[in-house]
């Protein structure tokens, strides 16, 4: 069997938790600051979790994460 290849994009992107859940970053959050609501980039300061629709499709591109 082949060794499978990791998509690169996906690796600068997402992490993989000790339980298995997919961790990213909020968009949105690198350029224009200015005319965003200071609530708006409270909440994209923190980090998310993949939706369980998404994260299966994430982890088939991160195979030996």
């Amino acid at each position: 069997m082949p060794k499978l290849k990791t998509h690169s994009s996906s690796k600068k992107r997402f992490r993989i938790s000790a339980k298995r859940k997919v961790k990213m970053s909020h968009a949105f959050r690198s350029h224009r600051l200015i005319s965003k609501s200071k609530r708006a980039k409270k909440h994209h300061r923190l980090g998310a979790y993949a939706s369980s629709a998404n994260a299966g499709t994430i982890k088939k591109m991160l195979p030996y994460k």
